[in-house]
């Protein structure tokens, strides 16, 4: 039997919030946006490049996502010392490139069970609270979030491209 990307349910974004609801309103949002243009797929069809000359595919989305989230959450803001989701210095386009459709699944459970984590790590944080990357540069949990936000609503531009061209579905 051949999996099929499950159908999620988007959670609403919070209209009138504090800063920390709306922000996490939003990165769920975009999170569950993602998920949805992987809805009703298979893997073959998640895995496949469909706007040449780019490579790009949904899986390779959701698999960079899961590994961004985890470098920001778990290894910059919370100092985890982790193995990286799929990079290496070898292959440092890993999660785009080394994809299987056999994995799809796998992929996708990746990704969920690395939100829960970069949310757990997250909660009970104060959004001022500081970390220093390895540049140098001084952030704060806030600027994670944001940069989050920005990074998931930028491929989900991507994303809305790639399943439209699939199978023509679109959305919003």
């Amino acid at each position: 039997m051949t999996w099929t990307a499950p159908r999620i349910e988007r959670r609403d974004i919070p209209a009138a919030a504090s800063e920390r609801a709306m922000l996490q309103g939003w990165l769920d949002f975009h999170r569950d946006t993602l998920l949805s243009k992987c809805a009703g797929l298979t893997g073959e069809q998640l895995a496949r490049a469909t706007t040449p000359p780019s490579p790009l595919t949904l899986l390779g989305l959701v698999r960079h996502l899961a590994y961004v989230e985890r470098v920001w959450f778990r290894q910059r803001f919370a100092g985890e010392q982790i193995d990286s989701l799929y990079f290496t210095e070898g292959a440092p386009d890993a999660d785009f490139d080394d994809l299987d459709p056999a994995r799809a699944e796998a992929e996708h459970a990746v990704f969920r069970a690395e939100i829960a984590a970069c949310d757990a790590v997250a909660a009970g944080r104060d959004l001022d609270e500081t970390f220093t990357t390895a540049s140098g540069r001084t952030l704060n949990l806030r600027w994670v979030y944001v940069h989050m936000i920005e990074e998931y609503a930028r491929h989900n531009g991507h994303a809305d491209l790639l399943r439209e061209a699939l199978d023509g579905e679109t959305g919003d």
